[in-house]
């Protein structure tokens, strides 16, 4: 289990189409049977190119390795773009939920860092976030705590866009 997880990079890799992936979560299942028990495995990755576009990928299989391929292949495939502002951080304060997981991201000023948790901050790191504040409310499971995040960063909004949907100048 340990390979995996160890294998990440925080750079984007020229073999995997220029994105970084991250293995948030492996769980393990045991399913008892006549002989004794079988092991599966699930496992959670996150996928972005550090550039604005992000996605998760939830992967079971009967050993690790093809799980975590399973998990990444979904990643990519359902990727979603977020507006980055300036110096690498989000447009404004924001709240995200889902299920009893609770997430609060604020922007940061340049040199802050990522101030998270090591579920949230996989999902900052892969979409590029490079200063940002958060703090997560209610549960502390992983996979909650991704999806909430996900929920936040959707919900985004530039100054531009606000402006075009008020019809207003801000």
């Amino acid at each position: 289990m340990a390979k995996a997880a160890t294998s990440v990079s925080v750079e984007p890799d020229e073999k995997s189409g220029g994105l970084v992936d991250r293995v948030v979560k492996i769980r393990r299942c045991a399913a008892v049977v006549k002989g004794g028990r079988r092991f599966s495995f699930a496992a959670m990755v996150v996928v972005g190119d550090t550039h604005g576009k992000v996605g998760w990928g939830y992967g079971k299989a009967n050993e690790v390795p093809p799980s975590v391929d399973k998990a990444q292949k979904q990643a990519s495939r359902e990727m979603i773009s977020i507006q980055l502002e300036g110096e690498g951080t989000i447009p404004h304060a924001v709240r995200g939920r889902y299920g009893a997981g609770k997430v609060v991201l604020i922007p940061a000023g340049p040199g802050t860092g990522i101030i998270a948790g090591a579920a949230v901050r996989s999902v900052c790191e892969a979409a590029g976030i490079k200063n940002i504040l958060t703090k997560s409310f209610g549960t502390n499971n992983p996979i909650t705590l991704v999806k909430a995040t996900f929920d936040a960063l959707e919900q985004l909004r530039t100054k531009q866009e606000v402006e075009r949907l008020r019809g207003v100048q801000l």
